[in-house]
């Protein structure tokens, strides 16, 4: 039992930290988070974390049952959450803009970092239409005995927690690598984090859009 759960894990983790990828995630959560304090963009890396391992476990465990409850097809899902990502990807090119142009940024509360935790932070731009398509389809297996049930949920729990140890990790320091590279490289770097969720957003669009023509000439 003990081989299966560590092979279950290595598969979880392997097939979801690509995509989620919190290392190039973290030049997005410190564009959105660049007039927080220090202990504000700790608090939202934690929370962000959190909201990253229950979307993922439940996207797991229970993902393919909501989807057939509601009659909803993956590549819908896909659709849907492609056209979220680019929506999201222009209001980031939009907000750069304005805040090199130096216009003033009103100031953040707790109610706003609560807020921002989940949307946009969580879902889409950390946890998106791709990573949860992943995260059904790997819990998208035939029910079997106990034994196999038990590993599948401990599997889901511990590979769920890992993704969310990163994101933690690459967001609670994303400072430092804002000073690593200084404010050239990281105007830079921003830029681009700007633009990739709108091109990822397209090409999630695509993919839906894609599977969808595919289902309808089948």
């Amino acid at each position: 039992m003990l081989l299966e759960t560590a092979k279950s894990i290595l598969l979880i983790v392997s097939a979801l930290f690509p995509i989620v990828n919190p290392i190039g995630g973290s030049p997005v959560f410190l564009l959105l988070t660049q007039d927080y304090s220090k202990e504000s963009r700790k608090l939202l890396a934690r929370r962000v974390a959190i909201n990253s391992f229950i979307l993922l476990i439940v996207s797991m465990v229970v993902g393919t049952h909501i989807l057939s409850f509601f009659g909803i097809s993956l590549p819908v899902v896909q659709v849907g959450g492609g056209l979220i990502v680019v929506s999201t990807g222009w209001a980031m090119l939009t907000r750069s803009d304005q805040v090199d142009r130096g216009q003033s940024q009103p100031a953040v509360t707790q109610e706003d970092i609560l807020r921002n935790a989940f949307y946009p932070l969580t879902l889409p731009l950390t946890v998106g239409p791709g990573s949860i398509s992943v995260a059904i389809t790997l819990g998208a297996n035939e029910p079997g005995h106990l034994r196999a049930n038990l590993v599948a949920l401990i599997s889901a729990a511990i590979g769920a927690a890992l993704i969310a140890v990163t994101i933690y990790i690459c967001y609670r320091y994303s400072a430092r690598l804002a000073a690593a590279v200084g404010p050239s490289g990281m105007n830079v770097i921003l830029r681009l984090s700007s633009l990739l969720p709108a091109c990822i957003g397209v090409q999630i669009l695509r993919n839906g859009v894609g599977a969808l023509v595919k289902t309808l000439n089948g």
